[in-house]
């Protein structure tokens, strides 16, 4: 069952790299008001 702990860490990044993204606009969105 390799491919069940792979698909879970592909997964895993791609949450992990949309959270990122969506924190970095609403970081600059606070930049932006200011």
């Amino acid at each position: 069952m390799w491919y069940f702990t792979w698909i879970l860490g592909v997964l895993l990044a791609c949450a992990f790299g949309i959270i990122n993204a969506m924190w970095l606009e609403s970081t600059e969105d606070m930049d932006r008001n200011d």
